[in-house]
């Protein structure tokens, strides 16, 4: 009896010490130059979680640009935006700074795009765009005429994370359309 109560407790033991440790708290930073730019992070999530934060903690008070998270699924779709949300770990956090704290995800591959202030999402699929992607690119310290284009986000609870580079959304414009004229020269 006492050696299925050690292996019981040494399974449960083993159980909480992987899904504590395959969780982890990831810091990601970097530049963005223009109001056009999105910055897009993948991650990955080995089991479901029901305690995950994502944030923002650049704003400074105004030292940098505003920024707008949003949340999509691994195929694009789109999950969720935060504006201004300082709630999220307020230990760092300023007043403009953005965030999400869910109560479940499900294990996979998802995306977390940062973008200033208004360039909002413009609609439930990432391959959508977002609000300024047709605008003239201005250099982010003319945008925000006191902020520079520093970004610093945090994922809590996730598995591994990265910035991946994006085409821009015109490249794949283009690249799409030069497919469609291909597919149809090929049926000819």
């Amino acid at each position: 009896m006492k050696q299925k109560l050690l292996i019981i407790f040494i399974a449960i033991l083993s159980l909480s010490m992987t899904a504590k440790s395959s969780a982890n708290l990831i810091h990601l930073e970097g530049e963005i130059e223009y109001q056009t730019d999105v910055v897009h992070i993948s991650f990955s999530i080995a089991q479901d979680t029901s305690d995950l934060r994502f944030w923002t903690d650049s704003f400074m008070n105004g030292l940098n640009f505003d920024p707008i998270a949003a949340l999509w699924d691994s195929s694009g779709v789109y999950i969720g935006q935060s504006d201004d949300n300082p709630f999220v770990n307020p230990e760092t956090q300023t007043v403009y700074d953005s965030g999400f704290s869910l109560s479940f995800l499900a294990a996979g591959d998802y995306i977390l795009t940062i973008a200033s202030y208004s360039n909002f999402a413009s609609g439930s699929h990432l391959s959508e765009g977002f609000r300024y992607d047709s605008l003239d690119p201005v250099p982010i310290e003319q945008h925000w005429t006191r902020g520079t284009g520093y970004y610093s986000v945090w994922l809590d609870g996730v598995d591994s994370a990265r910035v991946v580079s994006e085409p821009s959304t015109m490249m794949m414009v283009l690249l799409g359309l030069t497919g469609l004229v291909l597919r149809r020269f090929k049926r000819r």
